[in-house]
């Protein structure tokens, strides 16, 4: 414990992102001492600078009125726009091939409303086994209003018996044996239960090979992990921004459309004002004249107040750079996991890819007795994390504000608990 606790100190003294930790609010106790936050994965925490950057939209709204969509600090008709670029280095993608709109599942409704045109005999949509439900509803919905049937139309992902982990060899068999009757392959780009990463290329790749449409849900991937989705040649993908991207709760979401596809042209789509072209917004025509890019898929004009967190939030990002962020991550869960290498295997299984390019920054702690009122003992130690039903406590050491004296403190109060059971 000692030696570890060594470490601690000296990685967090050696930590060049140290600072970035003063730029966000912590939760504190009764006491008035931070809590140990380790719930990122699930809602990341508010920069300093949000409350100003909303302050200075609601100024202008006071100030001009209806002006403000052209005289405001920040111009409200192309406030969405300066979101573009930092979200694109962000998710590895061109500007042009991102835009933030809408919650996250109406994103993928309007994805698969685009790219997923099932007809008899390629009609299958495949997901991971574990993924998110919302995803779950949302693909079975799609399914349903074409006509098919979730029963025999919905494949899962699965791994080989005695693994969570999904592999290539997985993806191979399956591809294999159901490639030409898939219509869209859409997996979660970090899984939400495990935190396996899975190789975006690979994936996209293998399904372009079998003729199928691939998309990915990067909701526990985007400000995380780096997905380089053009370089990947996925179709598309979306993403939320209220967990890593620390926009606040129920924050609106990102799309990816690749490039390939800015010219759309008659194909499906619901269209609406704002992916029109700018030229043509106010001329009043009936007439759709469809921007280039991912912004054509917009349809209404941007909600300020819900964009200007995402703005703060960004602006950190921009200054600490994705791949220091993402260099930091790799190190604080080798770092977790040395930890945590001495749980007691009967009563806690960590779920977790062994090589460090499949992880996200989330750790999976799974019990083999599932108890709940242990993880409400870490919760009255100060300890933030979540449950997820039916037996994994979720922690994710996020290298914006998490310290790695944050890890080695979880390590030893979850043995504490661990051993009065």
């Amino acid at each position: 414990m000692e030696n570890t606790f060594d470490r601690a100190r000296k990685l967090d003294l050696a930590d060049e992102l140290s600072d970035f930790k003063d730029k966000f609010h912590i939760p504190k106790n009764k006491e008035g001492k931070d809590k140990i936050y380790l719930c990122g994965n699930s809602l990341g925490l508010q920069p300093k600078s949000t409350k100003r950057i909303i302050e200075q939209e609601l100024d202008d709204w006071a100030d001009l009125g209806v002006d403000g969509h052209v005289n405001a600090k920040n111009p409200w008709l192309s406030y969405h726009e300066a979101l573009s670029e930092p979200m694109a280095k962000i998710v590895g993608a061109k500007a042009s091939e991102v835009v933030i709109m809408n919650s996250l599942t109406v994103n993928l409704h309007l994805m698969m409303v685009s790219f997923y045109n099932p007809v008899k005999g390629r009609s299958k949509i495949l997901i991971e086994y574990s993924t998110f439900p919302s995803d779950v509803y949302a693909v079975k919905s799609q399914i349903r209003f074409h006509g098919f049937n979730p029963e025999t139309d919905l494949l899962f992902l699965k791994p080989k018996r005695n693994s969570s982990l999904i592999t290539r060899d997985d993806i191979d068999e399956m591809l294999a044996i159901h490639g030409d009757e898939i219509a869209l392959i859409m997996i979660g780009g970090v899984n939400y239960y495990t935190g396996q990463f899975f190789n975006l290329k690979y994936i996209t790749n293998a399904g372009h090979k079998h003729g199928c449409v691939v998309g990915f849900d990067l909701a526990h991937g985007a400000g995380n992990i780096q997905p380089n989705l053009h370089e990947t040649g996925a179709d598309f993908a979306v993403w939320c921004t209220y967990k890593y991207l620390n926009s606040g709760p129920g924050a609106l979401s990102g799309a990816f459309v690749h490039e390939k596809h800015q010219d759309w042209g008659e194909r499906p789509r619901f269209e609406g004002w704002w992916g029109t072209k700018k030229t043509n917004r106010f001329k009043m025509k009936h007439e759709f004249e469809s921007m280039s890019g991912a912004e054509a898929w917009q349809l209404s004009n941007p909600p300020i107040m819900a964009m200007a967190p995402i703005k703060a939030s960004l602006a950190v990002f921009e200054e600490a750079g994705m791949h220091r962020l993402r260099e930091k991550s790799k190190l604080m869960v080798e770092f977790a996991l040395d930890c945590l290498e001495d749980l007691p295997q009967d009563q806690i299984k960590i779920l977790i890819p062994q090589d460090p390019e499949s992880r996200g920054c989330q750790l999976s702690l799974q019990m083999q007795h599932p108890d709940k009122s242990f993880f409400h003992e870490l919760e009255a130690r100060d300890i933030v994390a979540d449950w997820r039903e039916p037996d994994v406590i979720r922690i994710a050491p996020v290298p914006l504000y998490n310290t790695f004296m944050d890890i080695f403190e979880f390590s030893n109060i979850i043995k504490e608990e661990l051993s009065k059971i």
